[in-house]
């Protein structure tokens, strides 16, 4: 039979410690409230002795949520101890979470005093903390660098004094896997009592090991794991309750163990912390970073497109999103391109398929991720367009402060190349009159126009240009990720539908 895994949600706390970090009552409400709707166990509110807004939030959160635990904290010393107990004083079901150190470099610099002190005072603090309540959380701070006897003794203390749940913090991110979980087998069989009581790991990710340490430890026997969302917490933060729930519910047949999170609201719990707390997610973060639902390279893609289970583990709507994304970029092939321009609902002859894939990868080298909307451009201004009597072969801009813009400008006519140079008001102005040159027509810049096709530095720019030769004012379009080379491209193809509607 699979056991349970309580979650022990730290955000508002632990996570709130993150340098420069810093959440008002009001946003710590909005983010309990949503701890809430992910079926969190245990909302750790705040450390009520620290700061006013602290004990304001743990007192507000106690009043308005009432049917999860919330836990406030409190170090081992009556005063800590008093005022979590009267910031939880309207708790349906309060918790006290209060700590002391148990590893001899704390002892000797931090708190500078004996191991039988310091067991002295975390069994007196377990008991003041039963004077505001039965829920008791013990935590032996840096238990990974304590001597395992000794820190046996202070666990057993602390359940013979009324501790219901004993954490064992990697407070500084120390632990191997094999060495953490380790750990709780020893405490497992060492300490007198401890099958009475709930173990709970709390481990921080300064060497990258916070999750696979806690799950090994929920393997060994532990029964409740302690993380933040977006893993957000002192120095390189905690374990993140996404990869949590994640791995738990990916591998729980594995496992044997499972959680009662509601994962459907991981994206939005997700999205709602980095929005208040103003730390981003990066990109290739597991689970809700940007690229995990996204494939760019061919060979994923296309692997996508015949069965999504080929490169993905995981399905985007569980967790709230709407679906994976296929990333039109550089490394991306035939059968996603011809794809989105199927969604997309543009049907193409072969020649022009060809065309578009060709000056897709041409803008993806430039631009790196190419949207719905230049791939619309470019299918309206590259594929669909008049035959090209000039084509475009280079152009070379020299221009800047006090100095006269000139342009270079290199066409293909009938399979032969000519150059052109000119000077002129700008670069935009020196090339348009570089290709007058070449082309020998006689035409009149009538309106100049660019606009972003997409968002971004690196938007592809539309330009248009209307042109008069003999009368006939003539449309030409252009595009590009250099706003030159799109004008350029427009007054050219302006120039071919003028010589496509005479004998020239």
């Amino acid at each position: 039979m699979a056991n349970k895994i309580y979650i022990f949600d730290t955000t508002l706390r632990d996570g709130e410690q993150a340098p420069g970090m810093h959440l008002n009552v009001k946003e710590k409400l909005e983010i309990a409230h949503q701890l809430q709707k992910l079926n969190v166990d245990i909302i750790e509110a705040g450390f009520p002795i620290s700061s006013n807004s602290d004990f304001e939030a743990v007192k507000e959160i106690s009043k308005l949520i009432r049917d999860k635990s919330i836990a406030a904290l409190a170090r081992a010393n009556f005063k800590d101890i008093d005022s979590a107990g009267e910031a939880l004083k309207g708790a349906a079901n309060p918790v006290i979470h209060t700590f002391i150190s148990s590893s001899d470099i704390h002892l000797k610099y931090q708190l500078n005093k004996s191991r039988e002190e310091v067991l002295e005072i975390a069994a007196e603090s377990v008991k003041r903390c039963r004077k505001y309540t039965d829920n008791i959380e013990f935590s032996a701070m840096d238990a990974t660098r304590s001597d395992k006897e000794y820190l046996a003794k202070m666990y057993e203390i602390a359940i013979q004094n009324g501790a219901t749940v004993l954490n064992v913090p990697d407070t500084v991110g120390y632990a191997l896997p094999l060495e953490y979980s380790g750990l709780i087998k020893y405490l497992l069989d060492n300490v007198k009592g401890i099958e009475n009581v709930i173990i709970s790991v709390h481990c921080h990710n300064d060497l990258g090991l916070a999750v696979a340490n806690s799950i090994l430890a929920a393997n060994m026997g532990a029964k409740q794991i302690e993380c933040s969302v977006n893993g957000v917490g002192e120095r390189a933060g905690n374990a993140a309750i996404e990869e949590i729930a994640l791995i738990i519910d990916t591998r729980k047949k594995d496992l044997n163990f499972y959680t009662d999170l509601n994962i459907k609201e991981i994206a939005r719990t997700s999205s709602l912390v980095s929005s208040l707390t103003g730390y981003l997610i990066a990109p290739n973060k597991a689970i809700v970073g940007k690229n995990a639902f996204s494939h760019e390279a061919g060979i994923h893609q296309d692997g996508m497109l015949k069965d999504r289970s080929t490169y993905e583990i995981l399905k985007p709507e569980d967790i709230g999103l709407s679906s994976s994304k296929l990333i039109l970029g550089k490394h991306s092939g035939r059968h996603a391109f011809v794809k989105r321009l199927v969604d997309s609902g543009y049907e193409l002859n072969d020649n022009e398929l060809e065309k578009a894939f060709e000056r897709f990868k041409s803008l993806a080298e430039k631009k790196g991720v190419i949207n719905d909307n230049d791939l619309k451009a470019i299918i309206q201004n590259e594929i669909r367009k008049e035959a090209e009597y000039f084509k475009l072969n280079y152009y070379h801009i020299l221009s800047g402060t006090n100095l006269k813009s000139t342009s270079t400008v290199g066409i293909e006519l009938k399979g032969k190349l000519f150059e052109a140079v000119h000077f002129g008001d700008g670069p935009v102005d020196a090339s348009f009159k570089a290709i007058d040159q070449i082309t020998k027509i006689n035409a009149k810049l009538v309106d100049y126009n660019i606009e972003a096709v997409s968002e971004g530095k690196d938007a592809i720019g539309a330009v248009k240009v209307v042109i008069n030769c003999n009368g006939v004012n003539v449309l030409g379009r252009g595009i590009s990720t250099d706003i030159i080379e799109a004008s350029i491209k427009a007054y050219i193809n302006a120039m071919n539908k003028i010589v496509e509607n005479k004998d020239f």
